[in-house]
């Protein structure tokens, strides 16, 4: 099956591109996010392919006044990855690793429409690999490419026009790629049966000359599986910490931070420090994370489009749907000279089962 695609030189293997190897949870997907220096407005969207699954989604979101909205949809791939468009939801590479273009276009299930075009502050940095595996079957086997920038354009809320303006919105897109699950879960479980444990964090930050990206991924003994710090200049390669590390500060009786410290030791073993407090939430089930109708390479259909929306101030649990968030961040940065950087981003926080140095001992039970 020849497509669009097999006219770049972009193979890595003697299949055609319509082939992902073999394994049914291969996917390839863009995310983006930006936000306003207060929060106010904050957007996201993502754009998906499952190869193997034959389906391509995507979705827009938008949290203005307190409500978040949620634009979602769906189709059948037909083989064909190029073709970057979901319904009225597209993404335009415009640049390589420095431009790329979100657009929604008219559609009757919701009032939202924008045209907005991301450029990068730096060229994206790469991720460790990321690996881990459930038994001898392969959970997750993937790379990440994140990449901070600045926005430009405009959106539109029931009749309201919104304009952004690259020298107040900035924001974090990445790309990934490999191997996770998608679609409807293996009618087999594992044998013998494993109960389920990911702690997982992800800190994009903009300060006004750099940005700085932190993740980690924890077993239940507190141990990282996947951890990266970076400080990366504007226009200059990213530094690569020696190490790094967060402590989190938990609201009582939820899973969700009322902010953090992270660490970075510097290759020359002077340390950098960024305290973070957190603000209004994104629940990331707009983008189909965990959605029970919508999530990732679900069979919808040809084509399906919905929209909903969320009242920030009705959400008062933290159980799923309303787990796995994006909370927008203030950030002070201390560098090792002891000058002090204000910035913004995001603490992305998904946090299921035990994990010893936070005192979680089930599977979804509080902090005290």
């Amino acid at each position: 099956m020849l497509t669009r695609g097999d006219d770049y030189p972009i193979h890595q293997t003697a299949e055609p591109i319509a082939f992902s190897g073999t394994d049914r949870n291969f996917y390839d997907r863009y995310f983006f996010n930006g936000y306003t220096p207060d929060g106010a407005l904050y957007f996201a969207a993502a754009l998906g392919v499952y190869p193997h699954l034959n389906i391509m989604d995507a979705a827009f979101c938008v949290t203005v006044d307190g409500v978040q909205h949620n634009l979602r949809a769906s189709r059948h791939l037909n083989m064909e990855r190029m073709a970057t468009q979901v319904g009225p939801i597209a993404v335009e590479v415009v640049e390589p690793l420095e431009v790329l273009r979100i657009t929604v276009g008219d559609n009757a299930q919701s009032g939202i429409r924008a045209d907005l075009t991301f450029t990068g502050r730096a060229r994206p940095l790469q991720e460790p690999r990321f690996m881990r595996r459930i038994g001898p079957r392969a959970f997750m086997d993937y790379t990440r490419m994140t990449q901070a920038g600045h926005w430009q354009g405009w959106i539109e809320v029931d009749g309201r026009r919104i304009a952004i303006d690259s020298r107040a919105v900035a924001g974090t897109r990445d790309r990934s790629w490999g191997v996770r699950p998608v679609g409807s879960p293996d009618s087999q479980e594992m044998v013998p049966p494993m109960p389920f444990q990911f702690y997982w964090l992800w800190a994009p930050l903009n300060f006004a000359d750099r940005s700085t990206l932190f993740h980690v991924s924890d077993d239940a003994h507190g141990d990282p599986w996947n951890i990266s710090g970076v400080m990366q200049p504007d226009g200059a390669p990213g530094e690569e910490m020696a190490a790094a590390s967060a402590r989190v500060r938990f609201k009582p009786g939820s899973r969700h931070a009322a902010g953090a410290e992270i660490l970075f030791r510097h290759r020359g073993g002077a340390d950098s420090r960024i305290e973070l407090s957190t603000h209004q939430h994104f629940y990331m089930q707009g983008l189909g994370y965990g959605h029970p109708e919508w999530g990732h390479g679900l069979h919808k259909g040809p084509l399906a489009i919905g929209y909903d929306t969320v009242v920030l101030a009705d959400v008062e649990g933290y159980y799923p749907p309303h787990l796995h968030i994006q909370a927008f961040a203030t950030a002070t940065l201390t560098l090792p000279d002891g000058s002090r950087h204000e910035g913004r981003g995001i603490l992305e926080q998904l946090i299921i089962g035990p994990h010893a140095p936070s005192g979680f001992r089930d599977i979804l039970d509080p902090a005290p």
